[in-house]
């Protein structure tokens, strides 16, 4: 077991700082006060992060680092935390790390024993989330899918029986097709597309997959969330997992292990099953 600094601490570290999706108030006297304690920071497109430091008034030395350039960035910001240098980590939008190449710089780090800290910040897929009006008790963050379409539904197929609310990054430019191919993989569900989020023409579209295909057909713009319904179970499923229950019973097993098998293998209760088939013997 490892135990590492806390942000009170100096020298070498490594800060994980969110940065606006839209609204610049988003930005925190403590994501300030991070901002202002690095010595570099290591950003998605040097552009945007500066344009945003110069509306906070803060100057910073800054390192590209994006998804291209890993093999040559990650040593290098290596060599300024091996240097006791604190470096900062921002993505052109909320957190960084989540859907971005950062992760592989936060294992390297860790590997060398050096502290990573995060901070609270803005967040577009929580945000879309808690303001869906679909489940938010449990839910698979997916962020973005293959962009080519016959692998996103392979994508798709793997995800369409989880009982829980998936949550999606899209671009614009290809929202209808992406919307079709969840349409035909995960069927009319029930979901909701939220788009500008914290800025002035910010949207929520509730509605199903077919609704929300149609509008964006009419052309949507901005960075885009889309949270979809989880798979829930029919009765037809119902039907067709106690068939295959009675099976296993008619080769010998016992009526709750029958039960407890086919509920790992179609995700239904083992005891709503068991339940079942005990009504029908009755």
């Amino acid at each position: 077991m490892k135990r590492q600094k806390s942000f009170s601490d100096t020298g070498a570290r490594l800060l994980l700082i969110p940065s606006p999706i839209g609204n610049l108030s988003e930005v925190s006297g403590r994501i300030r006060e991070a901002v202002e304690a690095c010595d570099v920071i290591a950003c998605e497109d040097t552009r945007n992060t500066g344009k945003l430091l110069s509306l906070l008034q803060i100057r910073k030395p800054l390192i590209s680092h994006h998804e291209h350039n890993q093999s040559s960035s990650i040593p290098r910001i290596l060599e300024e935390l091996t240097a006791g240098h604190t470096v900062g980590v921002m993505s052109d939008a909320g957190y960084p790390v989540i859907s971005d190449p950062g992760q592989n710089l936060v294992r390297a780090v860790i590997e060398q024993d050096i502290p990573v800290i995060s901070f609270s910040g803005p967040n577009a897929a929580l945000n879309a989330l808690v303001a869906s009006g679909l489940d938010a008790r449990h839910y698979l963050f997916y962020g973005f899918t293959d962009s080519k379409s016959s692998r996103r539904r392979k994508e798709l197929e793997q995800l369409k029986n989880l009982p829980w609310t998936l949550v999606f990054y899209e671009a614009p430019h290809r929202i209808a097709q992406c919307l079709a191919d969840m349409e035909e993989v995960l069927g009319n569900r029930q979901a909701c597309l939220a788009r500008e989020l914290t800025k002035k023409f910010e949207e929520y579209l509730r509605g199903t997959l077919q609704e929300l295909r149609q509008a964006a057909e009419d052309g949507l713009k901005g960075e885009m969330v889309l949270v979809v319904a989880g798979h829930e179970p029919e009765e037809a499923d119902e039907a067709a997992a106690c068939r295959q229950v009675k099976e296993l019973m008619a080769q010998g097993m016992k009526p709750k292990a029958a039960a407890k098998q086919v509920a790992k293998e179609t995700g239904l209760s083992a005891n709503g099953l068991y339940q079942l088939i005990l009504k029908e013997q009755d």
